[in-house]
């Protein structure tokens, strides 16, 4: 297939996959053609990219839209794999859209690295990247026809009065004193704000709604407030900027999104979306159909935090070293564990979409890295915890290939040479001198197989002053190589792996497990406190040849050990460094 044809395939509109409730409401919506007039929008932001956005036939639209204020998480794959899967499956289009309406807690370091991990996940917004900044003008010329409307004033009360005056969930609110300043005043003291002639905190602007509506979203919402503070995209253009659940909805009709899909927290701020856009309908400064906001149910994952508070608190107390740290549930962690885009779109696809809260339990992530890493992970050999095995009657100073297939299931991959010596390294548990019942591995008398290698017998031991096994004697039949016409002469029950001493490449190896220990962190005591002790172990390690220049982000199956990955910061060529992505089976809980 050539790359045209391959990319026109990758774009083109898909089978939906399994029905959800999202599903049947775009089902509904296209079947009665509520999107099919197209040029709807309101007025343009200053990107010259929304006018072409608005020209776009697209059955629907939706987007992505992260505040640039962290590192995106393993909830949020979910939420990028519904929102451009449905755009793709029904040939639309997905936004990526940056709500940067908070330069306080804004960096370009967070850009960057969501748009890595978009691209990473294996989606492609193509032009379609925007800015909530692209339409500040847009939104405080919005902000001022409100307050022309007589919807919106300047409130000089504090931010803890403006709290007080709010209410409770049973008790109403109370009305500010200045929610009937004239509308010239208003103009006037909004202006001035955006001019900065007042200090932070000294106004805002407030929607006018209801104080004693039951949704306290809509008790008189602040959609503006001074902060002076340089944007990482305006700079100091600005010194007032438009709050989070203003700008949002303005921003979905300003793109002509047709559903906006979020979780299930914003569903009580979902009355206020729809408010703010009607009214903007009605001064005939947006146009109708308007963007329509779909709630579901987050990804609530066990044994891992995705509060944004609390991976913030394990970074900055040192409990883990960094946004990357294989432990972290960030996408860049992920990452560096080695879990593939593939694995994360998978988990997505197998959790689906409901409107209910549940728990996935961490496991199930760990199928879908373990189904498809076996697909993908040639097979290497790497001994964890050494032991030296001498073969007695092997010739001293011979030398000679086993060989061994990349892949057991993709023969086209060809096989790999495995150097043998007289002197090889195998796992410290491969020898017993007094197995249990049911070892069928070395012990003295016993016969195992070199796995792609001969059969061989153990004869003895020898020890430390410590009485610690520092080497393991055994014998060879060389009539019994693998790939041989004698290799079934013997029948064995034990297989071990090895490597050649002389040959091995030594390799730093950081063992993760489950950064908790406990299914839901936190939910009985400080969540620190259900850390686990031992989520990280770096050990030495003794691995075959074909290892020593393995590439940093490259994936292996160590045989019996697990799926590992060359660490994409720290590995070099010749000086590997590997972290365990998953275990071959699950074996918490047993």
């Amino acid at each position: 297939m050539s790359d045209a044809a391959a990319k026109s395939k990758k774009h083109a509109p898909q089978p939906p996959s399994a029905s959800n409730f999202i599903r049947s409401v775009v089902d509904a919506d296209l079947a009665s053609g509520k999107y099919a007039a197209r040029g709807w929008g309101g007025k343009p932001g200053p990107a010259k990219t929304h006018e072409g956005a608005a020209k776009d036939p697209a059955k629907i639209r939706t987007r992505f839209p992260p505040e640039p204020n962290g590192y995106l998480h393993i909830g949020h794959a979910k939420s990028i794999c519904l929102n451009f899967g449905l755009a793709r499956d029904y040939g639309g289009l997905c936004h990526l859209r940056f709500d940067d309406t908070n330069p306080t807690k804004e960096e370009q370091e967070y850009v960057d690295s969501i748009l890595d991990a978009v691209s990473w996940l294996g989606f492609d917004w193509g032009p379609h990247l925007y800015y909530a900044s692209d339409y500040f003008d847009t939104l405080y010329e919005f902000a001022e026809l409100f307050i022309q409307h007589r919807l919106a004033y300047v409130d000089s009360l504090t931010a803890e009065e403006i709290r007080e005056h709010r209410g409770t969930l049973t008790q109403p609110g109370r009305h500010s004193p200045y929610r009937e300043r004239p509308v010239a005043e208003n103009l006037d003291l909004f202006r001035r704000m955006r001019k900065g002639e007042f200090k932070d905190g000294e106004h805002v602007l407030r929607l006018k709604i209801d104080m004693a509506s039951g949704n306290i979203n809509l008790r008189d919402p602040v959609i503006y407030r001074i902060r002076r503070a340089e944007h990482h995209r305006t700079g100091d253009k600005w010194c007032i900027y438009p709050m989070y659940d203003y700008t949002h909805c303005i921003s979905d009709a300003l793109e002509n999104i047709t559903h906006s899909i979020c979780t299930l927290e914003f569903e009580d701020h979902r009355p206020l979306y729809d408010w703010v856009l009607a009214r903007l309908a009605e001064f005939g400064a947006l146009k109708k159909p308007l963007p329509q906001q779909i709630e579901f149910a987050r990804l609530n994952l066990t044994y891992v935090v995705l509060s944004k508070r609390r991976l913030i608190e394990l970074v900055e107390g040192g409990h883990v070293d960094g946004w990357d740290d294989p432990r972290m549930p960030t996408l860049v962690g992920a990452r560096r564990r080695g879990c593939t885009p593939e694995a994360l779109r998978l988990i997505a696809e197998r959790i689906g979409v409901s409107k209910a809260d549940s728990w996935i339990d961490y496991s199930i992530l760990e199928d879908c890295m373990r189904e498809h890493l076996n697909e993908v992970a040639e097979r290497r050999l790497a001994v964890l915890d050494p032991v030296k095995l001498v073969i007695d009657n092997y010739p001293a100073g011979k030398e000679e290939d086993c060989h061994a297939p990349n892949h057991p299931q993709k023969p086209e991959l060809g096989k790999r040479a495995l150097p043998l010596s007289r002197e090889l390294w195998i796992e410290r548990e491969d020898f017993m001198e007094n197995p249990p019942k049911g070892y069928f591995r070395l012990f003295p008398g016993n016969e195992v197989r070199l796995r792609y290698g001969y059969v061989v017998k153990c004869i003895g031991c020898e020890k430390d002053a410590r009485g610690n096994v520092i080497a393991v004697h055994c014998e060879y039949d060389p009539e019994t190589k693998s790939g041989t016409p004698g290799a079934d002469k013997v029948k064995v029950k034990g297989n071990i792996h090895w490597v050649s001493a002389k040959h091995a490449c030594s390799a730093e190896v950081r063992l993760y497990d489950r950064l908790f220990k406990v299914p839901q962190p936190g939910s009985e005591r400080d969540f620190l406190e259900d850390l686990n002790p031992d989520s990280k172990k770096i050990i030495a390690a003794c691995v075959e040849p074909a290892l020593k220049n393995a590439k940093p982000e490259e994936r292996f199956q160590f045989e019996r050990h697990g799926y590992f990955v060359a660490d994409l910061r720290d590995s070099r060529p010749g000086s590997p460094v590997f972290n365990r992505a998953v275990t071959l089976r699950d074996s918490w809980g047993k």
